[in-house]
């Protein structure tokens, strides 16, 4: 028996050391959250990009719900329901409310200790299966880095890097 929890003990630390995660604790929640903002108004285009990230060059909107969460180990969980492009009048008729593309990415961008200086660390993901309605599940384990301060999340486009939503909200009118 001494043997088996020795082992057993010994691959614990190891899948600790692997994921990050001390084997005494299991992972905890870094963000959780149930909304998003669509990239718009001065966000659209690289003029105003977050931590290096440009938005699309046209509007979208979350047209349904969003529902995310970024564990301690990189486990990542986003559900989108309705990611589309905007009514605007710049968005071409044919597009306006739907989803041009087939896939959805997620970027996570940190900030992070680098010796004293603070570094912007961004992962993304491989693409996920998008809908032309805009719904699309995300689910997947990435690698943070050690230190990962003030996390934001952006839906990406599955063929270039640019943001289609972002942790945050638009609030009122």
């Amino acid at each position: 028996m001494k043997k088996v929890t020795i082992v057993l003990g010994g691959l614990l630390s190891l899948l600790a050391l692997s994921t990050g995660v001390r084997a005494d604790r299991p992972p905890r929640t870094i963000l959780s959250f149930t909304t998003m903002y669509g990239v718009d108004g001065p966000f659209v285009g690289a003029d105003n990009a977050i931590r290096g990230v440009p938005g699309d060059e046209l509007p979208w909107r979350i047209a349904g719900t969003v529902k995310g969460r970024l564990a301690t180990n990189g486990n990542l969980s986003i559900t989108v329901r309705g990611l589309v492009f905007t009514d605007d009048p710049e968005v071409p008729p044919e597009l306006r409310g739907t989803n041009d593309e087939s896939e959805f990415r997620a970027l996570v961008s940190c900030l992070s200790e680098d010796g004293n200086q603070v570094v912007t660390k961004n992962v993304t993901t491989q693409g996920f299966p998008a809908t032309p309605s805009g719904n699309s599940n995300i689910e997947t384990r990435i690698e943070l880095p050690e230190s990962c301060v003030a996390p934001i999340v952006f839906i990406l486009a599955g063929s270039e890097d640019k943001w289609f939503a972002v942790t945050g909200a638009e609030l009122g009118g």
